[in-house]
């Protein structure tokens, strides 16, 4: 397993991260168990947020008395400095801890800036002056802020998707940050659950020296999977390029990543599922897709008002409403027995 350091952070970490977003879906004594497994399986860098439920007292239950074996990243999605210092004293509490390495502004829509009127940077940085926090970190997800965060120099990491189905734009971000010495923490990559295969996935972070991947980790069964490549990390053979290639053309262009920032939808649809269940029919094939559940749920989707409270909301910038009612159509044509599940 590659070692890589985050810029300017120093901090250095196995190629291989864990990202604590699913382990809120665990209960508790499963979740501990599964962070216990991963701290002894190799796993040293830990990524959770105030915004993901008690991810973070989960973590803080694991790891007592074990915090000088990890790195601890969480996030705010704080708009204000009242808010900021709420949040940052929470997720101490609730991690058991007196400091986080990386406490990053979760979701941006905005470069925050010194003197930017907001008051943001100036309470990050005094978090950071106080010992609080180690290290300056911002999450996004439009590229054309990632961009500007890069260049501003303000921030010593930037987490933002990155999977092999980024475009050339997304690469030329990764390389950019490695010339401002800025670390880079991949979110998303399997793309919302939309790339199956790991191994391709593991062999295309692994190309990459200065990308961190936090991988999302719910279950004893997928944590096997990625501390088997503690031990052989996949190599980008010819084989797994196939299938990145396959699944390149597949999927590259808009499509929802079901990271679920759109709700709550005004007439009840469950977006971040409803505007992907075409992807995840081919993807992740099962009778489950097409339970009276499911199908409930795409009905709603006739009841869509055009009001555009997704779309604002939407990081990615896409046409909810337009991807709703394409899987709509592609998913009446399952039932119908016009197009096949596999």
């Amino acid at each position: 397993m590659k070692t890589i350091t985050l810029g300017s952070t120093g901090i250095t970490t196995p190629q291989n991260a864990f990202g604590a977003l699913p382990i809120q879906r665990a209960d508790m004594d499963t979740a501990v168990a599964i962070l216990h497994k991963a701290l002894e399986g190799g796993f040293t860098f830990y990524d959770t947020a105030r915004a993901y439920s008690d991810s973070e007292e989960k973590l803080g239950r694991a790891f007592a008395g074990k915090r000088d074996q990890i790195i601890l990243a969480t996030k705010t999605m704080a708009k204000t400095p009242d808010k900021f210092w709420e949040e940052l004293h929470t997720s101490l509490k609730l991690l058991k801890t007196d400091y986080v390495d990386i406490y990053q502004f979760h979701c941006v829509s905005q470069c925050y800036r010194p003197g930017d009127g907001t008051g943001m940077y100036e309470a990050i940085l005094e978090a950071k002056e106080k010992g609080l926090i180690r290290h300056i970190g911002i999450t996004a997800h439009k590229i054309g802020v990632a961009e500007e965060i890069v260049d501003s120099g303000l921030y010593e990491t930037l987490q933002f998707p990155f999977s092999y189905l980024a475009s050339d734009r997304d690469i030329a971000l990764v390389e950019r940050c490695r010339e401002k010495n800025m670390g880079f923490i991949a979110m998303k990559g399997l793309s919302g659950g939309l790339l199956t295969n790991s191994r391709a996935c593991m062999a295309f972070m692994s190309q990459y020296d200065n990308v961190l991947p936090i991988w999302g980790i719910q279950r004893e069964s997928e944590l096997d999977e990625w501390l088997s490549f503690f031990q052989e990390t996949p190599a980008l053979t010819g084989e797994l390029q196939a299938v990145i290639d396959a699944d390149r053309k597949e999927l590259l262009g808009d499509f929802c990543r079901g990271c679920g920032y759109c709700a709550p939808c005004t007439v009840g649809i469950v977006i971040n599922q409803c505007a992907r269940i075409s992807q995840m029919i081919r993807r992740s094939p099962s009778a489950d897709w097409l339970s009276p559940h499911w199908q409930a749920e795409m009905a709603k989707v006739d009841q869509c008002v055009d009001c555009g409270a997704c779309m604002k909301r939407c990081p990615y910038e896409l046409n909810i409403p337009q991807l709703l009612r394409k899987n709509r159509e592609d998913y009446i044509e399952v039932l119908a027995g016009r197009r096949s599940i596999n």
